[in-house]
């Protein structure tokens, strides 16, 4: 059975661990823990990895195995990094889905997304750069950026405030979700249930 490939988009080194730009690496670590796998150092990946050929007690079913991955190369490197999984494993890049922050959605906000450009973000551009537009986007809220004229990577770069901290902790059990809707129900249905969600609770002021 062939292989999907979730990777979470990060910079490596407690330098940057807490900051806006690695929340892609918090959430497919949690996904990681909650499946009960460990991470192992691939160096012909220059990626952290993890496997799970079936869901073994934890929640959702897989339809397929999967590939987990933090690239350790920077951020506008992570297409390279994705391409070497991909080329290993055989994984088709419909079935790659990345994990990365979006400034351009409030925080605490999800959103999946089929196609697209990079959106000013590093590692995107350079995913589309080595694999081509056609993966899986599951994009995840910092923003919006304030001050507004603030350079956009120094935004990135920086930490959370603390009350932005407490949102992020507690929508984790909603980021975990929201990823094992996208790979237990594929893209298009999770699309529809995670985006209208999301848009309805905007709507109605929450």
């Amino acid at each position: 059975m062939p292989y999907s490939l979730i990777a979470g988009l990060g910079n490596p080194g407690l330098k940057y661990a807490a900051t806006r730009h690695n929340i892609g690496f918090r959430v497919i670590d949690e996904y990681a823990r909650r499946h009960g796998v460990s991470w192992s150092d691939e160096p012909r990946f220059e990626s952290l990895a993890a496997r799970i050929v079936e869901s073994s007690g934890g929640p959702g079913t897989l339809s397929r195995p999967a590939i987990l991955a933090k690239p350790q190369a920077f951020m506008n490197r992570s297409g390279e990094c994705l391409q070497r999984i991909c080329r290993y494993y055989r994984v088709a890049v419909e079935s790659v889905f990345v994990i990365y922050d979006d400034v351009y959605l409030d925080l605490g906000r999800m959103k999946v997304s089929l196609r697209g450009g990079s959106g000013g973000h590093n590692g995107v551009e350079s995913i589309i750069e080595h694999l081509g537009e056609k993966f899986v986007r599951y994009r995840l809220g910092v923003g919006p950026k304030c001050p507004t004229e603030m350079d956009l990577k120094d935004f990135v770069l920086g930490k959370f405030t603390d009350y932005q901290q407490e949102i992020v902790d507690k929508k984790m059990p909603e980021y975990f979700e929201g990823l094992q809707c996208l790979v237990d129900r594929g893209p298009v249905l999770a699309m529809n249930h995670i985006n209208k969600r999301e848009k309805s609770d905007e709507s109605d002021g929450n």
